[in-house]
């Protein structure tokens, strides 16, 4: 199975440098950028953006002057947020928070860089710090699975993935840390599996 790749704001980024823009103000409102800025010390704190310019915001930014601190997007616009940036000190992206359940908490993390998806953790009780699922990329694409069914905190099921077909399933049935039993398909059908003797 693909995911996507992580996307960023480029776009945003982009709308907000416009350098030669003759009027500013104006060229923010065609874009649908709403800024905030601090009245005390004119620093910009905040950035609302319409992505997709149908009118309605679905991008928001804390900002320090210039470094984003945070974004929250509602990408399908039911008025919950279902991404979330975090960036470190340097206003670099450091990972990306999704809500795989759509229901306007994250329960997965995404880390990469801005071109490439390395891994996303994912908790069935969308909380960072239980994480059971571990899915690992490679050039966009799934390659391989660890998850803790049994929520003790390691993995105790293995999958790997070649072309974007699951290739093998092993499982620790003994709670011993390493697999026992091992299924290995092959274009998609079950060609073998593996047990201790």
């Amino acid at each position: 199975m693909r995911r996507r790749g992580l996307g960023w704001l480029a776009i945003l980024t982009s709308g907000i440098l416009c350098g030669g823009c003759s009027n500013p103000e104006r060229e923010r409102e065609k874009q649908g950028i709403a800024p905030t800025y601090d009245h005390t010390t004119g620093k910009l704190t905040h950035l609302a953006y319409d992505s997709n310019h149908n009118g309605r915001l679905d991008t928001w930014t804390d900002m320090d002057g210039a470094r984003p601190l945070q974004t929250r997007i509602d990408r399908n616009e039911d008025g919950r947020i279902d991404r979330w940036e975090y960036y470190d000190p340097d206003g670099k992206l450091l990972k990306v928070g999704l809500s795989r359940k759509d229901d306007g908490q994250p329960d997965a993390w995404a880390y990469g860089t801005a071109d490439r998806l390395d891994r996303i953790e994912a908790s069935s009780a969308a909380d960072e710090r239980k994480i059971d699922r571990w899915e690992h990329y490679a050039d966009g694409a799934l390659v391989a699975v660890e998850e803790d069914i049994n929520h003790d905190g390691r993995p105790d099921k293995w999958e790997t993935y070649e072309a974007g077909a699951v290739k093998t399933v092993a499982f620790d049935e003994n709670r011993d840390g390493k697999p026992d039993r091992r299924l290995t398909y092959s274009g998609g059908t079950l060609v073998s599996i593996e047990t201790p003797r």
